[in-house]
C-alpha cells in the first residue's frame, strides 16, 4: 500500500526536471541519481540495453577525444585543468553528465553486467568519482516450447537473457543511506521485471526490441555526427520509458511509482527528498527514531487534504488507511483515532508511520488551549514572500506578518481567547495554526522538569559514579555544568506505550490517608536518593503533607528532564493543575525549562 505523488502534467514535470538539472549541476546534490542504465548478460555477451540521460553528441568518445586536443579542455578522467607546459591549473568540478560521460555503453556493459555468482546480492562498484549501485539478478527460465506449422514436434528453444541489472550511477561521496536507498529501488524494480519474465517473457521482449533498434539505427547523420540511439528507443519501448520516469522522479520529487508492463505496481519514495525542513533534509536515521517513539499521546498532522490524499491512494489500498484519513483531525490523538476508527493502537501506529514516511503527515501534539508556541527560528517572515500570499488567499482579512509576530515570543493558545468572540473566530484561529504548523513556520514548546539537590558543602563532591541514579540527569552528574542539556529519550524505561490505567495500577495509593504501609511506599520510593537528597527534601514545608510527599516520591523517576508535562499527565492520569502545583511545592528542588518535544522537533526544525 503505497502513495502516488500528486498528479502534474507533462510541462510541469518537464520544467521541474530542468529546474532540478541545473540545481544538482551547480550544488552537486548528492541525493539524486546521475544516471540510470539497463545491462543484461547472455548468449550474445555483454549488452547495455539502455541508458538515460543518453549521451549527448557533443559528449560521445569521438567528441570526447578531439576536445583533449585543446590544452585547456577538461578532462573526463580527472579534476585539473593543465596548461600547455604541463602545470595545474585551479581544480574545477565535473558535473554530472561530464562524470559519466567517460564511460562507453561497451565499458559500462562489461563492468556492469556480473558474473552468476554476484545476482540476487547488493552490486556497488566505485570507479573514480562515480559509484554504480544494482542488484543483479538472474533470470530463471522455463524453456520456451515452440511449434512449427510444418513440424508438428514441439521444440524447446532456451531464452537467450541469462541476468540483467539495474544501476544506478551516483556520485562517489554520496551519503551511505542514499546508496542503500537505489539500492532498494533497484532491487524492486529487479524483482517485478524477474516477475513479467516468468510470466509473459517481458523482459525478453523489450530487450529483443532495444536490440533491434540499436541494430536498425545508424549512428551518424548526413554529417557525420553521432547520435544515441537511446533517444529512437525512447519512445518505442515501455521499460525504457519506465527507467527514464524513475530517474526523472528521483531528481524532482522524489517519489517513484512505476507500472511494470502495466501491471506491477512499484512504488518507493527518497526520503531524502521529500522531508525536509529549511533547505536541510531530514536523516532516514533520524526519522526511523522518532517514528519508533511515536506516543499515544501524540496526534497526526496532514500536510494535504482528506480530498488530495484519497485521490493519490491506489486502488488497491487499505481500508483502515482511508478511514483514518477521513477522521484525522489535529486535535485528536492517536488513542482517540483509534478508538473513532475502531482499530488497534498499534495499527494506527503503522498507518501514522506510513503516511509520515511518505511525507504526506508529521507528528504534532494534539492542538489544546494550553499548548505553547513560537515562531521557528528558520520560518519565512517575508512581506511578500508566496507563503503569505496564500495565507492571505485562504484567511481573508488576516496576513501572514503579522499572525506571526503574535508568536515571537512564547504563547499559548489560551492567549487568543476571547470570551466575546464567535465560536467561528476560534475555530478559525484553530485553522489558522494547523497552516502555519504544517508550513514548519511554528514551534511547540513543552514543559520539562529537572530534580536538582544544591551540594552539600560539609562533604567532599563525589564522582559521577558514587551518585545515586535519581540524582543524575541523562547520565550526567548534577554538578558538573552539563547537567541541563536535555537529550532524547531513547530507553524504553522513559517512555512506555502501557495506557493510564495499567501505569497506575501499581504506583496507586492505598486509602488511609497517613497510613504505615503508605509511609513505607514512600520511604521506597526515596531509597535511591542520598541521605543528604533526602534531608533536603524532608526539610521543605510541602514534605509534612503526607500525600504531597508520597505524590513527589512517585513522580521522581520522571523529574530527570526526559518527560514532558503531557507526557506525565498521560502515564499516571493526571490533571495539569495538580501538576503544576506540586512543581511549586518543591520549586526549591526543581528546575522546570521549556523547549521542543525531541521526539517531534525533527519535524519542525532542520537538523545540524
Amino acid at each position: 500500500m503505497m502513495l502516488s505523488p500528486s498528479a502534474e502534467s507533462p510541462d510541469d514535470r518537464n520544467s521541474l526536471y530542468s529546474q532540478s538539472q541545473n540545481n544538482r549541476h551547480k550544488s552537486g546534490d548528492k541525493t539524486s541519481p546521475i544516471s540510470v542504465i539497463l545491462v543484461s548478460s547472455g548468449s550474445r555477451g555483454n549488452k547495455l540495453l539502455f541508458r538515460y540521460p543518453f549521451q549527448r553528441a557533443a559528449d560521445s568518445p569521438s567528441s570526447l577525444s578531439a576536445k583533449q586536443r585543446n590544452p585547456y579542455a577538461l578532462n573526463t578522467t580527472g579534476d585539473v585543468l593543465e596548461d600547455p607546459d604541463g602545470d595545474s591549473r585551479e581544480q574545477c568540478p565535473l558535473t554530472d553528465e561530464q562524470l559519466v560521460a567517460g564511460f562507453s555503453d561497451s565499458i559500462l556493459a562489461t563492468i556492469l553486467a556480473t558474473k552468476n555468482d554476484m545476482c540476487g546480492k547488493k552490486f556497488e562498484l566505485k570507479i573514480d568519482n562515480v559509484r554504480f549501485v544494482g542488484h543483479p539478478t538472474l533470470l530463471q527460465h522455463s524453456p520456451l516450447i515452440q511449434v512449427s506449422k510444418t513440424d508438428p514436434s514441439p521444440k524447446r528453444e532456451m531464452p537467450t537473457m541469462i541476468l540483467f541489472n539495474v544501476v544506478f550511477a551516483l556520485r562517489a561521496n554520496a551519503d551511505p543511506s542514499v546508496i542503500s536507498c537505489m539500492h532498494n529501488l533497484s532491487r524492486r524494480i529487479a524483482i517485478a521485471l524477474q516477475h513479467e519474465e516468468r510470466r509473459c517473457q517481458y523482459l525478453t521482449r523489450e530487450a529483443k526490441l532495444m536490440l533491434s533498434l540499436q541494430d536498425e539505427i545508424t549512428t551518424t547523420t548526413e554529417n557525420g555526427t553521432p547520435q544515441s540511439p537511446f533517444r529512437q528507443i525512447l519512445p518505442k519501448c515501455k521499460l525504457a520509458r519506465d527507467l527514464k520516469e524513475a530517474y526523472d522522479s528521483l531528481c524532482t520529487i522524489g517519489v517513484v511509482r512505476l507500472h511494470i508492463n502495466n501491471w506491477l505496481e512499484v512504488s518507493f519514495c527518497l526520503p531524502h527528498k521529500i522531508h525536509r525542513v529549511g533547505g536541510n533534509y531530514i536523516p532516514p536515521e533520524a526519522l526511523e527514531r522518532s517514528l519508533k517513539a511515536i506516543r499515544p499521546y501524540h496526534a497526526l498532522l496532514l500536510l494535504e487534504s482528506e480530498k488530495a490524499l484519497l485521490d493519490q491512494l491506489p486502488l488497491d489500498c487499505s481500508p483502515a488507511m482511508v478511514r483514518l484519513i477521513k477522521i484525522c483531525s489535529a486535535v485528536k490523538n492517536l488513542q482517540q483515532l483509534a478508538q473513532d476508527a475502531d482499530l488497534a493502537l498499534l495499527q494506527i501506529f503503522q498507518i501514522a508511520a506510513h503516511l509520515v514516511y511518505w511525507g504526506k503527515a508529521i507528528i504534532i501534539f494534539p492542538l489544546c488551549e494550553n499548548n505553547v508556541y513560537m515562531l521557528s527560528p528558520h520560518a519565512n517572515i517575508s512581506l511578500y514572500s508566496a507563503l503569505a500570499k496564500q495565507f492571505a488567499q485562504q484567511f481573508s482579512g488576516h496576513d501572514l506578518p503579522s499572525m506571526l509576530a503574535k508568536f515571537s515570543l512564547p504563547v499559548s493558545l489560551a492567549e487568543f481567547r476571547n470570551p466575546l468572540e464567535a465560536p467561528a473566530q476560534e475555530a478559525q484561529l484553530i485553522q489558522m495554526v494547523v497552516w502555519m504548523l504544517q508550513r514548519r513556520l511554528l514551534i511547540q514548546l513543552h514543559t520539562y522538569v529537572c530534580f536538582l539537590i544544591p551540594p552539600n558543602e560539609d562533604e567532599p563532591t563525589p564522582k559521577d559514579e558514587e551518585l545515586p541514579l535519581a540524582a543524575r540527569v541523562g547520565g550526567r552528574s548534577l554538578s558538573t555544568p552539563s547537567a541541563l542539556s536535555f537529550g532524547s529519550p531513547t530507553s524504553s524505561d522513559d517512555m512506555t506505550l502501557t495506557s493510564p490505567s495499567m501505569e497506575n495500577s501499581s504506583a496507586e495509593l492505598l486509602p488511609g490517608g497517613d497510613s504505615p504501609l503508605n509511609k513505607r511506599m514512600t520511604e521506597t520510593l526515596l531509597a535511591s536518593l542520598s541521605e543528604h537528597e533526602r534531608q533536603v527534601i524532608l526539610n521543605i514545608p510541602a514534605a509534612q503533607n503526607p500525600e504531597d510527599l508520597r505524590m513527589f516520591a512517585r513522580l521522581l523517576h520522571y523529574f530527570r528532564g526526559h518527560h514532558h508535562l503531557e507526557e506525565i499527565m498521560y502515564n499516571e492520569n493526571m490533571r495539569r493543575s495538580q501538576l503544576k502545583t506540586l512543581f511549586d511545592k518543591f520549586r526549591s528542588v526543581l528546575i522546570v525549562t521549556n523547549h521542543e518535544d525531541p521526539i517531534i522537533s525533527i519535524f519542525q526544525s532542520p537538523m545540524e
